[in-house]
């Protein structure tokens, strides 16, 4: 399908197979395959899983289609859309600052997640080269903390990355961003596949089997319903700016609601596949789901060193990581170029070196915070950001704050603010159950709830 071109000078998607394969890469990277399965461990597997499906579906989706809303309906960068959406149905231009907050957000993120990145590539040229081979425990914990402990070594797989993105954005939405989705994405559903096979082979499927699917709700606590939130949210990506971007590319033919499940859809898929992927293999090798952040990098690892064809599994496995968390890096750069040009009037090349610049500036302060900076705490005198780095309060910041004020505001944006009919026109639907069920959730569930995340997320 070929999409007519916006009247407002935009680039747009040149087919929906592009728009949706390019929506997924930034939805699915390192939240779906490392942080998915790490955060289930934690929090008690089956139970955590059927809450986080809830949210998913029941909040995430309906935002979704509000953020897609808001960008179709602009068809301008976030701060712009927003406005106009507002100015549209006669109130203030100040609405702009919901896409504003948006554009901070993902220039948050992007500084740490560009470190993050860059711990795939190297633990990729480890897992290559048969460094887990015959690792123990401590050598494993050992590996990562080195890597931590090198401003340099984080730094040049930073810079790389940021390089790396930085050369696709610049030759433009269907030379560059489009094109790599079309290669990456089949890459990385691939590397998925391979692995789940071989767990299902050589790992424990029973276990993992009892652990995700039969849900234990003794263990549900309210941490466990905000651990689900929290990851529903980072997972589809909302309020990163952009889906809203994305949104704004958008032919009026496409449909939102219909675009939006198949995009929920395929990334809950592959964040339950990541679950199978490694939780075989964890399981089997008698170590603990509820290791953390370490599950990937330190827990994997030692099993990788002691399995039949490890040095294969562990390099593909890391690949997966890699591919997955540069394409959100791609995706996640668009916003910011689309801002950049539309405010400066400038180059999409000069708006990706812009953008690759700052991303690089704020990474710094977050590749220090593991190493030369790890013991500094800027804002100890606070009781919520007591004992945490730069990096941490930039997470904290970015994910906690940021993204949630954000879900509300778009949420009350769309569900309050935007006229009935202009919301009937971009959804696509007639005037019935499911269009008023979609304006509960945008105008009552959804602010409430996030409210709530905030809340208990602060306090």
């Amino acid at each position: 399908m070929s999409v007519v071109p916006s009247t407002r000078g935009h680039e747009n998607w040149s087919s929906r197979l592009a728009f949706v394969l390019t929506a997924l890469g930034v939805s699915v990277g390192l939240g779906n395959i490392w942080r998915f399965p790490y955060t289930a461990g934690e929090n008690g597997g089956g139970a955590f899983i059927l809450i986080y499906l809830v949210c998913v579906f029941g909040i995430g989706l309906p935002l979704l289609i509000a953020e897609l809303t808001l960008g179709r309906r602009g068809r301008l960068s976030p701060p712009g859309s927003t406005g106009a959406v507002a100015v549209e149905a006669g109130h203030s231009p100040r609405w702009s600052a919901v896409g504003g907050m948006a554009i901070v957000a993902v220039f948050l993120v992007l500084g740490f997640y560009a470190v993050v990145t860059g711990w795939t590539f190297d633990y990729f040229i480890l897992a290559s080269t048969g460094a887990f081979s015959g690792i123990t425990s401590a050598e494993s914990g050992a590996m990562f903390d080195d890597l931590l402990a090198s401003p340099l070594r984080l730094a040049f797989w930073q810079l790389l990355v940021i390089s790396l993105v930085v050369l696709v954005v610049a030759r433009g939405l269907r030379q560059g961003v489009e094109r790599a989705a079309m290669v990456l994405m089949p890459l990385l559903f691939l590397c998925l596949v391979v692995l789940v096979v071989y767990a299902l082979i050589a790992g424990d499927m029973a276990a993992t089997y009892e652990f995700m699917i039969k849900p234990d709700f003794s263990k549900v606590t309210l941490g466990v319903v905000l651990a689900a939130v929290g990851q529903a949210f980072f997972s589809i990506g909302l309020a990163f700016a952009a889906m809203m971007t994305f949104g704004s590319y958008l032919d009026s033919s496409v449909s939102i609601p219909r675009s939006a499940a198949i995009l929920v859809t395929g990334d809950t898929v592959v964040a339950v596949l990541a679950g199978f992927a490694v939780f075989p293999i964890v399981f089997a090798h008698g170590l603990e789901p509820s290791s953390g952040p370490g599950l990937v990098f330190e827990t994997l690892p030692l099993a990788f060193g002691h399995m039949q064809f490890g040095t294969l599994i562990g390099a593909v496995f890391f690949l997966l990581l890699m591919v997955g968390a540069l394409t959100s890096c791609i995706g996640s750069f668009e916003p910011m170029l689309c801002w950049a040009r539309e405010k400066w009037n400038i180059s999409r090349v000069r708006a990706a070196i812009a953008s690759g610049i700052v991303v690089w500036i704020l990474g710094v302060s977050t590749i220090l915070s593991f190493n030369v900076l790890k013991a500094f705490y800027p804002l100890g005198f606070m009781d919520a950001f007591a004992g945490r780095t730069l990096f941490e309060i930039q997470e904290f910041v970015a994910t906690n704050i940021l993204l949630v004020v954000g879900g509300i505001l778009m949420s009350v944006l769309t569900g309050w603010i935007m006229t009935r009919q202009a919301l009937l026109d971009e959804f696509g639907l007639a005037d019935g159950p499911l269009f008023k069920a979609l304006r509960v959730v945008l105008r009552f569930i959804a602010p409430v709830a996030l409210t709530f995340v905030l809340l208990m997320g602060i306090l």
